[in-house]
């Protein structure tokens, strides 16, 4: 008779501990980046709903009221649920709008986490709650009443996705003589794709979305990199040991890349949501004004929000994108 085998209970058990091990190590991770794919691509479908809409309007500035006492304090304000309910909800289907005191009621989380993880902030109700320095302009220009301090309001989309509206009325065309990003911007969006149930992390289910000139507007979504590259570099470089601000990018990743000059502005106005509140330093983008040895490319300043042409052999840091 030939003697019968196979394996005992115990090694099975062993087997099945082992399995269930690795599956505990190697699950999140598959999850994390199933999640970082659907996520990536609901905000490029988001960003083309909303650029061909507002593309349809004739202009993003002057909806609502917005007044301040003698002491910059708002006594009217109006604006961001005017833009939605005047202006956007005519070209872009809305379930639900909400006021100011209301955010919570369209999906808007109490607070989000940081694109790097690293903190936690309370969702911003006003212009200046979102980046303090978007009011520098008044200062620095000596222009007053091109940034208004106005209050967030939101809405809800048909595809569930919550989103606060920040909105200049004041907004400017790109064809001042000034070179200062605040007044240029008319729209922010900070959405998030599920509403309040989570992460609430900048990055992934949460990010933003910028329009730009009051005609013949710019919109644009960057999803920037966690980090700045290591060193300040050129913006472009004829010898072949040094690194310029495109190649920096690509060496963090061959999915990255520097952005233009509106996808870096649109970093600057939502610079607290990815932790660059405190950056007083220079950025490189891609948009080349001129080339050859005396040629120059935009950059966007950190601290006052000037942006301005700079030599491509100056060094300044680069924030990259994903693709």
């Amino acid at each position: 008779m030939k003697k019968k085998t196979g394996f005992t209970l115990a090694e099975i058990l062993i087997t099945l501990a082992i399995i269930g091990i690795v599956a505990a190590i190697t699950l999140p991770s598959l999850l994390v980046n199933v999640n970082q794919k659907a996520w990536d691509a609901q905000k490029k479908a988001l960003h083309a709903r909303l650029a061909q809409a507002i593309g349809q309007m004739n202009t993003l500035g002057g909806y609502g009221t917005y007044t301040e006492d003698g002491d910059g304090n708002a006594t009217t304000d109006t604006a961001a649920e005017s833009f939605i309910l005047d202006a956007l909800s005519k070209v872009y289907k809305i379930n639900n709008v909400c006021g100011p005191d209301k955010l919570s009621s369209c999906g808007i989380p109490s607070k989000i986490t940081t694109l790097d993880a690293t903190s936690e902030i309370t969702f911003p109700s006003k212009m200046s709650e979102l980046n303090e320095k978007l009011l520098n302009k008044k200062h620095y220009s000596g222009e007053d009443g091109n940034m208004a301090d106005t209050k967030t309001a939101a809405f809800e989309t048909v595809n569930g996705e919550s989103i606060a509206v920040f909105y200049n009325p004041l907004c400017s065309s790109d064809t001042t003589a000034n070179h200062y990003t605040q007044n240029k911007m008319c729209v922010n969006f900070v959405y998030d794709l599920n509403g309040a149930e989570g992460p609430n992390e900048v990055g992934k289910d949460v990010g933003f979305i910028t329009a730009f000139y009051n005609k013949n507007p710019v919109i644009v979504a960057p999803i920037p990199y966690n980090s700045d590259y290591t060193s300040k570099v050129k913006q472009y470089t004829e010898t072949e040991n040094e690194i310029d601000a495109p190649t920096a990018c690509k060496t963090m990743g061959e999915d990255l890349r520097l952005p233009d000059r509106d996808e870096l502005g649109s970093l600057f106005v939502n610079a607290p949501l990815i932790n660059l509140g405190e950056n007083t330093n220079a950025y490189w983008s891609s948009s080349v004004i001129s080339l050859g040895t005396s040629g120059s490319a935009w950059d966007q300043n950190f601290n006052g929000g000037s942006r301005g042409h700079v030599n491509r052999f100056d060094t300044l840091f680069v924030r990259c994108l994903k693709r």
